[in-house]
Order: structure tokens, then sequence, then C-alpha cells
């Protein structure tokens, strides 16, 4: 009797739409598919920084092509989802936070971080599911939420109210499209250290409350997603849906 066989982390000939690409968690997941063997295309509102990735990418033996994308413009989500996929894989990471205490929250910070985060979000998921149903294909579908999205934040009512419907919807859709075997999971980060949460970090009250939150006694850097990235987009995680990833140093253990 043989041993089983692992299965495989390799993306080869799988087509990957990574939004957010520009930098942060994003490029790092889009690098990090890359070289597990997709094909990518890297998304955000920044030509110039995607050109200078794709170049980075080519430098490395990659294959990348360039998508001007704002995930908040559902019209142009889907006209461009529709012309350039299907797609195997979505990771998306765009996202958008405005902190502040819930009872000095304008309208304004509440829409744009709506906008994005959920029902850009949404319509994002909705887009490339749409094209891998349509050709009968299977897929998995990330979006990067937060371990916010398990529990509250110090002036974070509106990012985490959006994190938290995220991880709803992703449950909904996962159900759905289970039996045309498109998988929809999150991902939820700890603080990590990027362009995002640069105001955070400059912050000894906001360092000291992280620091005593996170069990393993580090904050997050962006190479401590790629590995969960590479395993939900593939086979290795092919009976995993309708879940989140905690990337979270042991945040939420308590």
């Amino acid at each position: 009797m043989s041993l089983p066989r692992a299965p495989s982390f390799r993306l080869d000939g799988r087509r990957a739409l990574v939004a957010g690409a520009s930098s942060g968690i994003g490029r790092a997941c889009a690098a990090a598919l890359g070289q597990a063997g997709a094909e990518v295309w890297l998304a955000a509102r920044s030509r110039d920084k995607l050109d200078a990735l794709a170049e980075e990418f080519a430098a490395e033996g990659l294959t990348a092509h360039v998508l001007p994308l704002d995930v908040a413009d559902v019209a142009s989500v889907e006209a461009s989802v529709s012309a350039e996929g299907p797609f195997d894989v979505l990771v998306n990471s765009a996202g958008l936070a405005r902190h502040s205490p819930a009872l000095e929250t304008t309208e304004t910070d509440f829409d744009a971080v709506s906008d994005l985060n959920l029902k850009g979000a949404f319509f994002l998921t909705r887009a490339v599911a749409r094209g891998l149903a349509q050709a009968g294909k299977p897929g998995s579908l990330i979006n990067i939420s937060s371990q916010m999205a398990h529990v509250g934040g110090i002036d974070r009512a509106v990012y985490c109210a959006t994190k938290h419907a995220v991880e709803g919807f992703t449950k909904s859709m996962a159900i759905e499209w289970g039996p045309k075997r498109i998988r929809v999971n999150t991902i939820c980060p700890t603080f990590v250290r990027t362009p995002l949460t640069e105001a955070t970090f400059a912050n000894p009250e906001r360092v000291r409350w992280i620091e005593e939150k996170i069990k393993l006694g580090r904050v997050g850097e962006v190479e401590d997603i790629m590995g969960a990235v590479v395993y939900l987009a593939s086979d290795a995680s092919s009976l995993v849906t309708g879940t989140s990833l905690l990337v979270d140093g042991g945040w939420t253990a308590d």
C-alpha cells in the first residue's frame, strides 16, 4: 500500500488577479502567486507603480500583466474582469482605513471606507465568480480581511464593520458557489508593517496596545501573508471554503 501524496502548492497554468497589488500586502501576495507559477494580473489605481512592479516580475522571470483598476468603481471592475477573465484565483487586497472615534466619524469617511472595503470587495468577488461560472471552471477567491473582522478595535468602528461584513458575504458566497467548485475565503492578518499602517505604528500608545495583544511578541511582516495566500489559492486547500485564515500572532486567541 503506497503512502498518500501531499497536494501541490504550485499554481502553474493558473491566472490570478491581485487587486491592491501596487504596495504592501497586495504586492507581497502578487509576488507569492507569481513565484508559485501563476500568471498574475496586477491591479490597482496607480499605473506607474504597477508598471514598476511588472518590471520586477520580468526581472525574476515571472509573468505579470498590468491592469489599472479602481475597486470602488463597480462598473469598471465588472467590465475589466469580463474582458480579461476568467481568473482562476482572485486576491483582493484593496482596502482603506480612516480611523476615528465613533462619535466623531463623518459620513464622508464612512462612505469611503464602506465603498472600497465592502461594496468594492463584494462586487469584485462576484465579477470573478461570474466569469468562472460562465466558463464552468473551479476557482479560489480570497479577500484580505483583518483580525478586526473578529474583534473590536480602538477608533475602528467603521473599519471593523466593513471587515465583519466581508466575513459574512464570504460565508454566504461559499454556500452559494460550492456546487460550482468555486471556493471563497478570507485571510485575516494582524497589524502588518505597510504604508497603510504607518500612522498606527507612529503612535506609541497604539504600539503598546498592539504589542500587548500579539501573543508571539512581534508585529506582522508582508512575508507572513505569502504562505497563507499560496495555500488558499492552491489545491492544498481544496476542501477549504467559507472560512477565515487568521494570521494574527494569537491576537484573537483570547
